[in-house]
């Protein structure tokens, strides 16, 4: 491991916020898929979700999205109710991102506490069952013709201004995961082959050192050059 990788490693994981996720209801465009994970990854948020229309087209597109959802993992959910429901018992608020008379500018939101950014299908938007089960509705103030953004570019918005809001809270400013958390995720992040042939043989992680080497090498990967990239 290149020390200056591993620094960098812990400086982005540093600024991870644990209580900022997007849902997404059916998303099924591979280019969407990936633009809201890199959108997720370039704001720092730790973890999506997901409701796929279909469980191996999701997978399909999530490889597709490799190069984010390497750095945000993607929890998927067999309904988009029972994900809001998860959501809310682990303390996030679900907004929905739906143009009606009861949605608030998305400006006027306060982003700062958890909160979980529901966004819809591409052509359906957000479904009727989620948006009675989310907790609040924001829009996007439009002043052309079209009636609404791609789904990637709305989510994009709704990220920036919470990156926005945390930024002038201080929210960036330190490191927000609790240990052993942090370690668990430095580990996958700079060894995530060996992370996962250890997660595949019930194995514990080997420790690292403060410049990202491994202190001990596991008997199983002695020789096993492929496992530490």
């Amino acid at each position: 491991m290149n020390p200056d990788r591993f620094e960098r490693l812990k400086a982005v994981l540093g600024r991870r916020q644990p209580d900022l996720t997007v849902l997404m209801d059916r998303v099924h465009k591979a280019h969407n898929l990936s633009a809201i994970l890199r959108n997720c990854d370039a704001v720092g948020v730790l973890e999506a979700h997901a409701v796929p229309a279909e469980q191996q087209r999701l997978k399909a597109h999530i490889q597709i999205a490799a190069g984010a959802s390497k750095w945000v993992k993607v929890r998927t959910h067999e309904t988009t109710p029972g994900a809001i429901r998860c959501l809310q018992g682990e303390g996030f608020e679900v907004v929905a991102a739906h143009p009606d008379e009861a949605a608030i500018d998305y400006r006027d939101l306060d982003l700062t506490r958890p909160v979980a950014l529901l966004v819809g299908a591409e052509l359906k938007g957000v479904s009727d069952d989620a948006l009675e089960l989310a907790d609040r509705r924001v829009s996007l103030p439009m002043l052309g013709m079209a009636q609404s953004l791609n789904v990637s570019v709305a989510t994009a918005l709704l990220l920036y201004e919470a990156q926005r809001q945390r930024t002038a809270a201080g929210l960036y400013d330190h490191c927000r995961i609790p240990e052993p958390a942090y370690s668990r995720l430095l580990f996958e992040w700079a060894y995530p082959k060996l992370a996962r042939r250890c997660r595949e043989l019930g194995e514990r992680y080997p420790s690292l050192t403060d410049e990202g080497r491994l202190e001990a090498l596991p008997t199983f990967a002695a020789g096993a050059a492929d496992l530490m990239d």
